[in-house]
């Protein structure tokens, strides 16, 4: 089950490698006074609706910079398929690798076995606010469905 709204937001430092960059640690305190966070927690790279959904927030990243708001997508796959992945299909905002899962659990969406592929991140969101607090938790019924991006918007703009 997912950590509960109104919670301290687990820290973390996971690895991140741009397409054709170097890699590089993402530490989501960095934007802890400054900026809100929205963390996407997507089960594997490459699949239909991961894909659809990482797609669409990064053609409309815009809105969620005019909210303030960083967006971050987790998932369990390395860093290099996470820049292959969004190299091939032109996803701009910034992935993160929870390869050991640790990150998953923290925020309690791990999923034991996802189709007997093993343990993944359900899909899940979360707004996390400049103070690093819990403001929208959201885990999906079942991985095929996509979260209240319209309930994730309007959360922000309550923040400011």
């Amino acid at each position: 089950m997912a950590i509960a709204v109104g919670t301290k937001a687990p820290d973390f430092t996971l690895k991140s490698k741009p397409v054709g960059g170097d890699p590089k640690d993402v530490t989501l305190s960095a934007n802890f006074g400054a900026k809100n966070t929205v963390i996407l927690f997507v089960p594997l790279a490459f699949t239909g609706v991961c894909t659809k959904e990482l797609c669409d927030i990064s053609a409309g990243l815009g809105a969620y910079s005019a909210l303030n708001a960083d967006v971050i997508g987790v998932s369990v796959d390395s860093p290099f398929a996470q820049e292959a992945w969004a190299a091939k299909e032109k996803i701009s905002i910034t992935l993160v690798s929870d390869l050991n899962k640790k990150t998953s659990a923290d925020y309690g969406v791990l999923l034991d076995d996802l189709f007997g592929f093993g343990s993944t991140s359900a899909r899940a969101a979360f707004v996390i606010d400049k103070e690093g607090v819990v403001q929208y938790a959201e885990q999906t019924e079942t991985p095929k469905d996509l979260p209240n991006f319209e309930a994730i918007k309007e959360c922000l703009g309550k923040l400011g």
